[in-house]
């Protein structure tokens, strides 16, 4: 079975930690939950502060449907605030490999 990974990464506005981003997805985290196809989510901090935020979807579709979600249905949550949105990079990619532990 083929899955897919969404990869977002982004810059927090000034003043801003991790912390911050996780608090303000607290709205995003059950909504996510509930999208048809979602299989997982981890938020990561790189060493240069760059957010790193990966979802793990059933098919490409169900990430696109997702992404389109958060930008309308959930167009007023707080995370949105806090992203510098000239830094974000959005990607969605079907999986080919995978190795499990």
């Amino acid at each position: 079975m083929t899955h897919a990974i969404e990869i977002t990464t982004l810059r927090l506005k000034a003043g801003l930690s991790i912390a911050d981003f996780i608090t303000a997805n607290a709205d995003i985290d059950p909504w996510i939950r509930r999208q048809p196809g979602f299989m997982g989510r981890r938020i990561c901090e790189r060493d240069d502060g760059m957010i790193v935020d990966i979802v793990f979807w059933e098919t490409t579709e169900d990430g696109h449907r997702s992404a389109a979600g958060i930008m309308t249905e959930m167009a007023e949550s707080p995370v949105h605030v806090t992203i510098d949105h000239r830094s974000v990079d959005w990607t969605i990619s079907q999986v080919h490999h995978s190795l499990d532990g």
